[in-house]
């Protein structure tokens, strides 16, 4: 993969933020930074630079939520015509306490997936992705059902009770909160970064070749932005511990790092989720093995669901038309 072109969501503050410094360190050439709005981008953009003497930021607005915003960022690339050599889709927070949908009726854990897709797709179906370019995903442990305070749903369980067996369905309703679900900000957390590792699987089996995906959890890093809407409990119980307990967060810088770990892998592990060790919050990334993270049927019924949700198929050129 050549240091070229970096595109990272989310780069306004701290993952995306450590991430696009290191980047920086490590000699790319240019390094596009989005953030909510623009003079958010245009900041980090200026505090970037000043803090690395390197003048390779550049700043744009993404509101992933807002279709009109994805296709704005993707005219813009599409004008300026340099392929994208890593997409680091590292944007997400969690949900509110009590439930809160965007705009498109999107619970707002899962909303950056439909964004981060119509991003995905747009590139892809505009050839601005490299030959040999890497997209890395924010997922979390949370996926995985071994943390604590949160458990994921089980969708082909979900879906045979109620939706007659069909996991795109049950998959759609997790992404609207409803029909048939009953809203817990910890398993909805939980929910959106499992159906962010099963897109990146299915979206693996659907790239040119030499271009791969992986699903990256930056660990436990309590001090950024993505816990702002973080409930009681676990704002003010869980992440106080985490900071406390050794082991049990590390800083952005070393969430980042996991970032680029990820994208000097090769595309024989294309698809697949990198995360702490099993039980584990920090700690050296290595593939899971969870057989619900496997499970093709589940990984198809995402990526179905979220083409459906978002309209983008990889076989549609509307989002950049």
């Amino acid at each position: 993969m050549e240091h070229s072109i970096a595109l990272i969501t989310g780069g306004t503050s701290g993952v995306g933020y450590a991430a696009a410094r290191a980047l920086a360190a490590e000699g790319w050439h240019e390094i596009i930074v989005t953030g909510r709005s623009l003079a958010e981008a245009k900041d980090a953009a200026t505090k970037l630079v000043a803090e690395t003497r390197l003048p390779v930021f550049t700043p744009l607005e993404l509101e992933l939520d807002t279709l009109s915003s994805v296709q704005s960022v993707l005219a813009e690339i599409v004008k300026r015509d340099q392929p994208i050599d890593l997409l680091l889709l590292n944007a997400g927070i969690m949900g509110h306490k009590d439930l809160k949908l965007t705009a498109a009726g999107i619970e707002m854990s899962s909303a950056p997936l439909i964004g981060h897709h119509q991003l995905t797709v747009g590139l892809v179906r505009a050839n601005l992705l490299s030959p040999n370019a890497r997209i890395v995903i924010a997922s979390s442990e949370a996926a995985r059902g071994d943390v604590a305070f949160f458990s994921y749903t089980d969708l082909p369980t979900f879906a045979t009770t109620q939706f007659h067996g069909d996991r795109i369905a049950a998959v759609e309703a997790l992404l609207h909160s409803g029909p048939n679900v009953k809203y817990q900000p910890n398993r909805a957390f939980a929910d959106a970064k499992l159906m962010a590792a099963w897109w990146a699987a299915a979206l693996a089996r659907r790239l040119p070749a030499g271009v791969a995906v992986f699903a990256v959890s930056p660990g436990a890093t309590p001090s950024t932005n993505a816990v702002r809407n973080a409930g009681s409990i676990t704002k003010w119980l869980l992440i106080p511990l985490t900071k406390l307990i050794n082991g049990m967060s590390h800083t952005p810088e070393l969430a980042g790092r996991r970032y680029l770990q990820a994208s000097e892998l090769g595309t024989d592990v294309s698809g697949q989720f990198f995360a702490s060790p099993p039980k584990k919050f920090t700690g050296p990334i290595q593939a899971m093995r969870h057989r619900h993270l496997h499970d093709r049927a589940s990984q198809e019924a995402a990526w179905q669901a979220v083409v459906k949700v978002s309209g983008a198929d990889l076989s549609q050129s509307e989002l950049i038309s």
